[in-house]
């Protein structure tokens, strides 16, 4: 089985976040699944197998399946469109999540994502202790998301990883206005075994709600302040929002085990 590893959400290699993709012909098991993504050790791994017109798309953390991943959902729409269907300009899945689509559109992949709720929830002494810092606002969804009061704090972070396991929310973001871009986030995931995300696209349908909200505009430019870094461009729309990327290939190989 082949299987193509993707930098999401940048067009240079090393940066943006690796994710491992495998469009199969039909379905393997889940459990050998969850052990291509536990040996690929990347946040997220996906699998795609055609069916009619549309893809079923899955995503595995090296932990186990989740609902949501928006940069491997952009890594296999990079995969599909210039390795397996180059003709496709608008590419459908159905996935855990609902029905999703992506566009190609000026050279970035334009993904339709479901808009996370902003339930505001008390900030706690226990954000603080997490962060370092105390948190201006704070939101729960799938995600926690904590608001700073500076980019420099979110570049600066040292979170207490091990505390952080005691906060709600499957990923924890931190964001604050930005001076280059409209926003800056930092996104954590020790309930996955990721320590730090490098670029989050489920999270911005989080963040990006929230900044065109409070700055009053309706499309956002995002910087995702990582090590490897990235930039995502979010639309909010409604229900929903439209979150675009780029990606290059880093290789291609072969899966031998089965």
């Amino acid at each position: 089985m082949k299987q193509y590893i993707v930098d999401a959400f940048t067009d240079k290699l090393f940066k943006g976040n690796p994710a491992a993709v495998c469009v199969m012909d039909e379905w393997i098991s889940d459990g050998l699944m969850r052990n291509i993504a536990a040996e690929n050790n990347l946040s997220e791994t996906a699998f795609a197998v055609k069916e009619g017109d549309r893809y079923r798309l899955r995503w595995f953390t090296p932990k186990d399946e989740i609902n949501f991943c928006g940069h491997a959902t952009l890594a296999a729409s990079f995969v599909i469109a210039n390795f397996i269907e180059p003709c496709f300009k608008t590419i459908r899945y159905n996935t855990l999540s609902g029905d999703l689509s992506v566009e190609i559109k000026d050279g970035l992949f334009v993904m339709d994502f479901p808009r996370y709720r902003l339930g505001s929830v008390e900030v706690t002494d226990a954000m603080e202790k997490v962060l370092g810092t105390r948190p201006t606002a704070a939101f729960l969804d799938r995600d926690l998301l904590m608001v700073l009061s500076s980019e420099e704090e979110i570049f600066g972070l040292k979170p207490d990883f091990s505390a952080m396991r005691d906060l709600d929310g499957l990923c924890i973001a931190v964001t604050a206005k930005g001076t280059g871009y409209d926003c800056v986030s930092r996104v954590f995931a020790p309930e996955l075994n990721i320590p730090e995300d490098p670029v989050t696209g489920s999270t911005h349908c989080m963040i990006a709600p929230y900044w065109a909200e409070r700055l009053g505009k309706s499309t956002i430019t995002a910087f995702q302040a990582s090590e490897r870094t990235g930039v995502l461009y979010a639309e909010v729309r409604g229900e929903r929002v439209k979150i675009s990327g780029s990606a290059i290939l880093f290789g291609v190989s072969e899966i031998l085990g089965n």
